[in-house]
This record gives C-alpha cells, sequence and structure tokens, in this order.
C-alpha cells in the first residue's frame, strides 16, 4: 500500500493494472525515439555550454583581481554565480548522469567528470543516480526527501525537534554543497557507532571528501583572491558570494522537483515487486516541473523538466523541452496531474510545506493510525503475482550506474 493509497482522493484509483503497463510501453517509445536521434546537434550543445561557461568563469575570475573596486567586484561576482550554476546544473549533474557519455569523448563523459562541488563525484553518483532515482520520493529509502532532516510527509510521526525545520533547511540551503556531501556520505548513519565510525569504506569517503572540499577551498579562498594582491579580502568574499548565491539557487530549483504542492510520497513497501510501468508511474506522481523561458531552463539544467528528467534521467537535457508536450499528453489522457509552475509559486509551496509539516498534524490526518509493520496485503496496483517485468532499461546504463530495480525487498 502506498502513501497515496490511502488518502482521502487516490490520484491513481481510476488506473487498472493494464493503463499503468501501457503508460510505461507509451514512455519506452517516446524514450527509444529521442535516443536513436542523439546526434551532432546535441554534442554541439552540450560543447557550446561547457566553452561559454568556462570563458564566464574565466572573465569573471579575471574581473575579480580588481575586486577592490566595487563595479569588479559586482560584475564579476555576479558573472561567477551564474558560471558556477551553469557548472553544476547544466553541466556537472547532467554528464555525471551520463547524459552526454554517448559522445565517447573522454573530457564529457560521466566516469571522468569532476565538478566544482564539494561532494566527490563518484560519491553523489552513488547516492544521487543509483539511490534518489531508484527510490524516487520512497520515505525512508530516499535521502533527497527532505534532506534527512526534515519531515516530508504527514504519516511520519511528528517530534519536538521538527520545530526546527524551517531553520534547519535554510542553513542547508546556504550550505547546500556541504550539506549535499554530508548526507552522501550517510554522516548520521556512519557517526552512531563505533563501528560504523571505524568502518574503512566510511573512512576513505570520508576522506576523500576532505580531499575535494580542500581543492575547493584551496581554489577559491587561497590561490584566485592571493592573484588579486590588493584585492584579497574582496575576492574572498565575492567567492564566497558566488558559492552562496549556487548554493541557493540549486537547493530552490530541487526542492521544486520534488517537495512542492502536488507532489506524491511512497511507502517503503510500495516498490516491492514494482513493474515497469509501476516504476514510471512513481517517478510521474513524485516529480514536479517548473514553467519558464529558456533561460530558466538552462540555468536550473533543464530540471525544471524534473517530471522528463526522472523518466528519462540519462537522456541528454536539451531534449527534455522537445518531449514534455508529449508527456503532458500522456498525463492528460491517463487522468493524471502534471504538477507543473512558475519558481516563485513553487518554491513558495514547498517552503509552505516545510512550514506545515514542522507542526503537529492537524484535523483529519491527526487521527490517521500508523502502518502495522507485518507483511502488506497483496495490491493488485502496485504487486503482481505473475513475473515481473524489467525496469527500464536505462537505469541500468553504464553512465548512470544504477541497478535494475527488481524485488526490491521492504526494510
Amino acid at each position: 500500500m502506498t502513501t497515496i493509497q490511502r488518502k482521502k482522493s487516490n490520484p491513481i484509483a481510476h488506473l487498472t493494472p493494464e493503463d499503468i503497463e501501457q503508460i510505461g510501453i507509451e514512455l519506452d517509445a517516446i524514450r527509444d525515439e529521442v535516443m536513436a536521434s542523439r546526434g551532432e546537434k546535441d554534442a554541439a550543445y552540450i560543447r557550446r555550454v561547457i566553452a561559454w561557461q568556462r570563458g564566464l568563469e574565466l572573465g569573471s575570475r579575471g574581473v575579480l583581481l580588481f575586486s577592490i573596486f566595487p563595479p569588479a567586484w559586482l560584475v564579476g561576482t555576479a558573472g561567477l554565480s551564474v558560471a558556477k550554476i551553469l557548472e553544476n546544473m547544466e553541466i556537472g549533474h547532467n554528464i555525471l548522469h551520463g547524459q552526454w557519455d554517448w559522445m565517447r569523448d573522454p573530457k564529457i563523459h560521466s566516469t571522468k567528470w569532476e565538478w566544482d562541488h564539494a561532494s566527490p563525484a563518484e560519491q553523489w553518483k552513488h547516492s544521487h543516480n543509483e539511490l534518489h532515482h531508484t527510490y524516487t520520493n520512497v520515505i525512508g529509502r530516499d535521502n533527497d526527501l527532505g534532506y534527512g532532516i526534515m519531515r516530508v510527509d504527514e504519516d511520519q510521526k511528528w517530534h519536538p525537534m521538527h520545530l526546527g525545520q524551517p531553520f534547519y533547511n535554510f542553513v542547508n540551503a546556504l550550505l547546500f554543497e556541504y550539506g549535499i556531501a554530508a548526507y552522501d556520505l550517510e554522516l548520521g548513519k556512519n557517526l552512531k557507532t563505533k563501528e560504523r565510525r571505524r568502518d574503512p569504506k566510511f573512512r576513505a569517503a570520508l576522506k576523500a571528501v576532505r580531499r575535494k572540499i580542500g581543492k575547493q577551498v584551496l581554489k577559491d579562498y587561497i590561490v584566485h583572491p592571493a592573484l588579486s594582491g590588493p584585492s584579497f579580502l574582496h575576492t574572498i568574499a565575492a567567492n564566497a558570494t558566488a558559492n552562496v548565491i549556487r548554493n541557493l539557487w540549486s537547493h530552490s530549483v530541487i526542492m521544486c522537483g520534488h517537495f512542492p504542492n502536488g507532489v506524491e510520497t511512497f511507502e517503503k513497501t510500495s516498490i516491492e515487486g514494482e513493474t515497469r510501468g509501476e516504476w514510471y508511474l512513481r517517478q510521474m506522481l513524485g516529480s514536479a516541473n517548473i514553467s519558464g523561458s529558456r533561460a530558466m531552463h538552462l540555468m536550473t539544467g533543464n530540471l525544471s523538466h524534473q517530471i522528463e528528467h526522472h523518466l528519462f534521467p540519462d537522456m541528454p537535457s536539451n531534449r527534455y523541452k522537445e518531449i514534455a508536450p508529449k508527456i503532458q499528453d500522456l498525463f492528460q489522457r491517463y487522468g493524471l496531474s502534471y504538477t507543473s509552475g512558475p519558481l516563485p509559486k513553487q518554491v513558495a509551496s514547498a517552503w509552505y510545506k516545510v512550514f506545515r509539516l514542522s507542526l503537529p498534524n492537524r484535523g483529519e490526518a491527526a487521527v490517521r493510525r500508523p502502518v502495522e509493520k507485518k507483511a502488506p496485503a497483496v495490491s493488485t496496483r502496485w504487486r503482481r503475482a505473475q513475473p515481473q517485468a524489467p525496469a527500464p532499461a536505462h537505469l541500468g546504463s553504464a553512465g548512470l550506474g544504477t541497478p535494475t530495480p527488481v524485488a526490491l525487498s521492504a526494510e
């Protein structure tokens, strides 16, 4: 049983098992058509974005050599902020998803790319590609859902500590790259016991994060400021400001993808025996888009098309806009809600949820009974007696590194 199936209004009650599997078939066809048509136009796009971003970063850092002068500080900081956002969102995030591995370019490949971020690429790929995209919005499995520090659903037990989650979330937004590095390390779990703290894998991962943070600090707060001479302190302030702006932006975009009103969450038992169509349906219901201009899509790394991205995480990001009308049509034909809205609306909706869930439940939600921890009853919608179909092939691609999520057991 899923969280959404215990709601007063179940958004999938009208779908038959055959409907759900047909959704999967139609989505497979959309994906196959795009992936077969990848070519030079797509390759030219990502190379152009990388060249433009690098030029912008180099030029902005050059201007900041004279950051002692206010106009230079403002121009350089603004340019560096945009460059860092582009590097993390449209370039780094999508390269590390394996979206451009088909080019066979070793300089733009998920196995070689290292990004401008506190979290090492290999660790991020495990926590994001393998865990988040496999267990999207599954409470207790998806660390991106609330980042391990927030209550994200009325059915989660409320504790007084949740009163502080608006503050925790704001601090996490300011220091977002470090927050991501922390939960990539699963610090909450791995620092609990002496055995976990001494685990060789954890110690190696922690060392890698420390090394990566050291390189970031050296670049942004020592070498670049030192080259500025008398502008040393002003350049430190500029780099710090650019990093905070990048953190706030990426945090807002990611919150809008899985936290606004209209996005559903799921219980651990809901993914038992999950079929291809059911996996697709969970991505559709567990994601939300941001509407806006081409510039908005670029600056969000095309995560403004979060629904399309979660359906096809290894599809080149420049193709999401192309398939969005087809995905919307599919939602409409099957009576599903395509959650989308402008950035201010989605950010406000996500933050409202953070505040609302920091308080105890009221009304009908307050009298819900917790689900008993026993073997779940068979659901004709989310579990199958017959052998299940494999999950979408792209989840197991070399670029994505995601295992096929078959027969996952509840913990």
